[in-house]
């Protein structure tokens, strides 16, 4: 990828939304809602302090995250739709159970 977000910024891919709700009716593309979560593609380089050093960021490439229905920029590279979102848009980090679980057990 060639974009390469400034500061706090994170560039985020949707992901795919739901088709069909749990009772198997079929959502048009029309009246589905935008989703919500997406994966962090690429991330800046830190938010800036007060005093000029640069905070790391709490997100890192690959993390799936949550994120408001309206937060952010639309833009389209390379024929994809992304997402441009400062950190604080992200409400959260989805972890996966399944590899909690695994670690567990070992």
């Amino acid at each position: 990828m060639s974009i390469k977000p400034l500061y706090d910024r994170v560039v985020v891919k949707r992901l795919a939304a739901e088709t069909t709700t749990k009772g198997g009716i079929v959502i048009p593309d029309k009246a589905a809602e935008k989703p919500t979560q997406g994966e962090v593609i690429a991330t800046g380089s830190g938010a800036p302090l007060d005093n000029g050093e640069l905070r790391p960021l709490a997100v890192k490439v690959g993390d799936r995250v949550l994120f408001g229905q309206y937060a952010g920029t639309e833009i389209k590279h390379d024929g994809e739709t992304y997402l441009i979102v400062k950190e604080s848009d992200i409400l959260a980090v989805l972890e996966q159970v399944e590899q909690k679980k695994e670690e567990q057990a070992a």
